[in-house]
């Protein structure tokens, strides 16, 4: 069977690289045949030319995405869910994310890992989940009910372990689960992140030798850097190989320690931490059992306590060249290829070059919107 071929130019393209002037990306099928000169497209393709000016770059990756659309994963686990919440993020950027299920039963555990297991089989935009919890410290709940907060049990730990042919990230406190548990999720292939967490800075090194490479949204529910015990902040900033999540929305974490953090040693990577509002037309939600309202920009329960974000990823984007003085490249690295690399599925997405799947978003490089994007080939429109 001959694949369709078709082609996407643009002034400039952002291969998560480099820049280049005047190109094209040629995609056949779901992947990207080639990367070249705009005038050396073959007269047989045809070629969608962007607006001028517009900046065609590789699509957007959230491993931290609990809902959209109006819809929570947690309140509804099912393929369902997915395709609302997967549909809404497209609109700004997202072109694949983790589904992340908030510290629940095990029912629910599992209701959600079948349906990410359900939906990997038809929707190119779920790489796998995010278990956030419910190995979590009680003393760092955040919005996380404290009354599902617990140690590690064996049926809960054969579930994470389960293959199911997409990526597994796992985020606990270290100081909560068994000596050696780090190591077993590690290396069986999955991605495990401190959070929740009041590890102490010994703990965190102790589990970073271990295989934990990440620190779900740095700063928030975490112990904070002291004199005397600098915590998992220090540890992570220090360490080359480890990624810290940022929720650049100007609410969860000052924009001066932000940029406090760019300067450590450790990979950052953008991530929304979105709930239902994003993409959706309704300002208040539930999570299991509590009132959730939006109110201006902040998603917060009854008692203020931060509920997630409001945010999608070409905001995040935004926020980080506006707030954090970030280069649009280096927000495009953070949104793309970084978080691509700490998945370990750099070898396929995160970049517009050969062989890669073609998901790609055309943005204005002025305003940061995003005008349209791409799944896997398939043109999927833009933000309202």
């Amino acid at each position: 069977m001959t694949l369709r071929r078709h082609a996407v130019a643009a002034d400039c393209l952002f291969d998560g690289a480099t820049v280049r002037a005047h190109h094209a990306v040629i995609v056949e099928g779901e992947t990207i045949a080639a990367v070249i000169p705009r005038q050396e497209v073959p007269g047989s393709v045809s070629v969608k030319a962007l607006p001028d000016g517009i900046w065609l770059a590789p699509g957007f990756i959230d491993v931290q995405v609990n809902g959209g659309g109006d819809v929570l994963f947690n309140d509804d686990p099912s393929p369902e869910s997915l395709a609302a919440i997967t549909a809404a993020h497209r609109r700004y950027g997202t072109t694949s994310l983790l589904p992340t299920l908030i510290t629940d039963c095990l029912a629910n555990m599992r209701a959600a890992n079948a349906a990410v297991e359900a939906a990997m089989a038809r929707n190119p935009s779920v790489l796998g989940i995010h278990f956030e919890g419910p190995w979590l410290s009680p003393d760092k709940p955040g919005i996380h009910d404290p009354a599902h907060i617990r140690p590690p049990r064996r049926e809960e730990i054969e579930l994470v372990l389960v293959a199911r042919g997409g990526a597994t990230l796992v985020t606990l406190a270290p100081e909560r689960v068994p000596a050696g548990l780090i190591a077993r999720l590690s290396g069986a292939g999955l991605r495990v992140s401190l959070g929740h967490s009041m590890a102490t800075y010994a703990e965190t090194k102790a589990a970073i030798s271990e295989g934990l490479t990440g620190f779900t949204h740095l700063f928030n529910a975490m112990r904070p850097i002291g004199a005397r015990e600098p915590g998992p902040i220090v540890a992570a900033l220090e360490t080359p190989g480890a990624w810290c999540g940022l929720i650049v929305d100007g609410f969860h974490v000052d924009p001066a320690v932000l940029r406090l953090a760019l300067s450590g040693s450790a990979r950052p990577m953008l991530v929304t931490d979105a709930m239902p509002p994003v993409g959706g037309s309704r300002s208040n939600f539930t999570l299991q059992g509590r009132d959730i309202t939006l109110k201006e920009g902040r998603c917060t329960g009854r008692d203020g306590t931060l509920a997630g974000a409001a945010l999608d990823m070409a905001s995040a984007i935004r926020n980080s060249v506006s707030l954090l003085e970030m280069p649009l490249t280096a927000a495009l690295r953070a949104a793309s290829s970084e978080p691509a690399r700490f998945l370990g599925i750099a070898d396929r997405l995160g970049r517009l070059s050969p062989g890669y799947r073609a998901d790609m978003v055309a943005i204005d490089p002025g305003t940061i919107e995003v005008l349209e994007s791409w799944v896997a080939g398939q043109t999927t429109g833009s933000a309202a």
